[in-house]
Order: C-alpha cells, then structure tokens, then sequence
C-alpha cells in the first residue's frame, strides 16, 4: 500500500531523530575515532616501508652472492688458463690465454667492487629499517593508547547505540529507497548531519535562511515533500512560537494627579 506523504514525512523525522541521537553519541567520543584510524594508517605505511627495506636487503644480499659465485668462477677460468700457459706452441696462442686471464682478473675486481657497494647499502637500508622500526613501535604504543580510551567510551554509550542502530534499521524500513538515499546524501553533505528539520521562527531549521509564509502553509498541509530552496533539507513540519507581551500594569489618575502637584 503507497503510504501518503505524511506518513513518509514521519518515518523520516523518526529516522533524523534516530540519527541525531546516534551522533550526540560518537560526538562524545570526539576525535578519538579518526585518530586511531589515522594511526592505523601510518602503522600500515610503516609496516610497509619495513617490508620494503627488508626486501631491499635481501635483493642486495642475492646480488652479493651472485658475485661471489662469480669471482669463484672467474679464480677457476685464471687457474684453467694458467695450466694452458704452460703448453702453448706459439706467442700467438699465449698472448690470448693472458688476455683472457685479464679478462677474469678484471670481472673479479668488479665483483669486489660490487660486493662492497652492496655491503654499504645492505648497512645503510638496515639503518633504516632499524629507524623505521622504532617509529612503528611508538606508533603502536600510541594506537594501544587510543584504542583502550576509544574502548573505554564505547563500553560506557554500547547498549544505548546498539539499541538506536536497532531502531534506525526498522526505521529505515518504511521509506521508500529513493527517498532513504536522498536522505543519506542529504546527511553526508550536511555538516551538522541534519536532513530532515522543521521550520522554527520562520527559518529553515538547517540554514536558518527565512522560509516565505506560503510555504511554510505548504508545509504544514503535508501534502507534498518540500524542502528548502536554499540547502534542500527536507522541511517536515512547522513549529509556531507563541510569544506573550508582558502586560504593564496601568498607572490610576489619582497617582499621576499626585505626582504632577508635588
């Protein structure tokens, strides 16, 4: 069965209702909740980086003894073309044994080179990882720190706001799907988290920019969704303010007669 505007209107004043209850009590809760999330971000930076480093060393320790391997090698082909020294025939056969030998000779003084610009940069990468290490043990102890306080809050407001999302889900029923993602677009935009508000001395219970007479009749009737045409809340009812004169009590001639003869 379609439900009448009015009936809408309710289930989303219930929802707002709803709603701002539940943000009085993660406002209690402060920054808290942004600053563990924020440290949780940072603790997985720093975890990163540490992985990073340590993938680093492990790729600078691989190349190393990749060098080492190498200048075995290269002693193993020096020792092979020493022995074919010595059974040469011609100048011309000895003077490519050598120059093969200078080869060799060569590739192991690069991968000397080579092994101790590793080693330098394997000291420097530890470093930081050591660095980097101390960093995300204090971030912990601070994430620690936070989380027993943010704990704490949530103990103290749990069984009021698990009651409240209970509530809000069968809230959240009644309202039709384009109307419940208006409503979230609404309060994500809204930074006072209001969608759904009434009209108060004339203004816009969001904006507070005037909302004209006729509209305000509009409004009332409950015939159609309206909202404001400067913030575009959803503007469900009117609430009046009954303003009384204070009444000044009346002077009697007689006193007025007396003051003006003395």
């Amino acid at each position: 069965m379609e439900k009448t505007i009015a009936q809408k209107l309710e289930g989303m004043k219930k929802l707002q209702s709803i709603d701002s209850q539940l943000d009085e009590i993660k406002k209690v809760r402060g920054a808290l909740p942004d600053e563990v999330a924020d440290l949780e971000d940072e603790i997985a930076g720093y975890e990163v980086r540490v992985e990073k480093f340590k993938s680093e060393v492990a790729e600078l320790e691989a190349n190393i003894n990749d060098h080492k391997t190498q200048i075995k090698n290269s002693e193993a082909l020096i020792k092979k073309y020493e022995e074919q020294q010595m059974n040469v025939r011609n100048n011309r056969e000895y003077d490519a044994i050598t120059k093969e030998m200078e080869l060799q000779t060569l590739e192991i003084q690069i991968s000397e080179k080579r092994i101790k610009e590793g080693y330098v940069k394997i000291e420097v990468k530890n470093e930081e990882v050591e660095k980097t290490s101390g960093e995300l043990s204090e971030r912990n102890k601070d994430l620690d720190v936070k989380k027993a306080e943010l704990e704490v809050l949530i103990k103290e407001s749990e069984a009021d706001e698990q009651k409240l999302l209970k509530d809000r889900e069968k809230a959240t029923k009644p309202v039709d799907e384009r109307l419940l993602n208006s409503y979230e677009k609404l309060r994500t935009n809204a930074r006072n988290g209001l969608a759904v508000v009434s009209v108060n001395r004339g203004a816009c219970g969001g904006c507070f920019n005037v909302v004209p007479p006729q509209r305000q009749a509009d409004i009332r009737e409950h015939k159609k969704l309206i909202v404001c045409e400067h913030c575009g809340r959803v503007l469900a009812d009117v609430t009046d303010e009954i303003i009384t004169e204070e009444v000044k009590p009346k002077r009697s001639r007689r006193t007025a007669a007396t003051k003006a003869k003395a």
